[in-house]
C-alpha cells in the first residue's frame, strides 16, 4: 500500500465532510497494515482517525 496516497485519498473524504467513509478507509488502511506487521503504518492510520474524530468533535460537539 501507498500510505503516503492513502492518507491524501483519505483526507480528501474529510474535506468533503464525508467523515463516514475518510473512517472507513482509514480503518482498512490500518488493518491491512497490521496483516502486515507495519505497526508504524498503524500508528499513523490511529493518528489519522484520532485527528478525523476531533474534526466531528469540533464540527458538531456541544460548544458548552
Amino acid at each position: 500500500m501507498d500510505i503516503e496516497a492513502e492518507t491524501v485519498r483519505i483526507q480528501e473524504f474529510v474535506t468533503k465532510g464525508n467523515y463516514h467513509a475518510a473512517i472507513n478507509l482509514a480503518l482498512s488502511a490500518m488493518n491491512e497494515c497490521r496483516r502486515n506487521t507495519d505497526q508504524p503504518g498503524v500508528d499513523r492510520f490511529l493518528k489519522l482517525i484520532n485527528d478525523i474524530i476531533r474534526t466531528l468533535t469540533e464540527e458538531f460537539g456541544s460548544k458548552n
